[in-house]
């Protein structure tokens, strides 16, 4: 599980809690996997109290599920949720772009147009991980600009619970977005054309209900 290992002393619950989510997103630990504190703190090189909170957060959040004094364990992937998910993350990345459009710097356009470059270039490589993580820089930039910390917080919290069922449908041979749409998104912002910009955002995530619509292969 290459997303778990030591890590420094500071932030400890933070940076616990991201190497755990990390590694449930990416399939290295698995839907119903029984997950225990003591050993998750040995491979972080932490104590077992950030890993316990770590813990608290992500059942919180849907990616662990607890029943006390018996387990903790990886919820499986449950479509309805990541439904809900989706919808709610959809919303904000449209409030976030009508926000931001308006205030986007050329310097903001450079680091969408590179990043949707290296998303492009994962998508044609099968590189899951970094297609995905290429995807997040993108649309960060729109967060970020926006300012509207509420939103924010909601695409992180619930992002994690969608990126599993994407990664699994790219790693079934899906296309989990696309580098067109982006394009288009990019030069909607670079023409300040909000108007535009919320459309494409609509279609990018109207293409992740499809995705996560496909029924799957088993």
């Amino acid at each position: 599980m290459e997303a778990i290992r030591p890590v420094g002393r500071t932030l400890l619950r933070d940076r616990a809690y991201e190497a755990i989510r990390d590694a449930i997103v990416a399939g290295e630990i698995e839907p119903g996997a029984v997950v225990r504190d003591a050993d998750l703190a040995e491979r972080l090189g932490l104590s077992r109290a950030p890993v316990r909170e770590a813990f608290s957060r992500l059942v919180d959040e849907g990616l662990l599920e607890s029943k006390p004094q018996s387990y903790t364990r990886v919820t499986p992937v449950v479509t309805a949720d990541v439904r809900d998910a989706a919808a709610v993350v959809g919303a904000m990345h449209e409030l976030v772009t009508r926000i931001a459009v308006p205030r986007l710097m050329a310097a903001d356009l450079e680091i969408m147009r590179a990043a949707n470059e290296r998303f492009a270039a994962a998508v044609t490589a099968g590189e899951v991980d970094l297609a995905l993580r290429a995807d997040d820089e993108l649309h960060d930039v729109l967060v970020r600009v926006s300012g509207n910390r509420a939103a924010a917080a909601t695409v992180a919290r619930y992002t994690p619970l969608i990126r599993r069922l994407e990664r699994r449908r790219f790693g079934e041979g899906g296309n989990c977005r696309s580098a067109g749409l982006h394009e288009r998104l990019i030069e909607a912002c670079a023409s300040g054309d909000t108007g535009a910009a919320l459309g494409i955002t609509a279609e990018i995530w109207r293409s992740l209900a499809e995705l996560v619509d496909r029924p799957d292969d088993d």
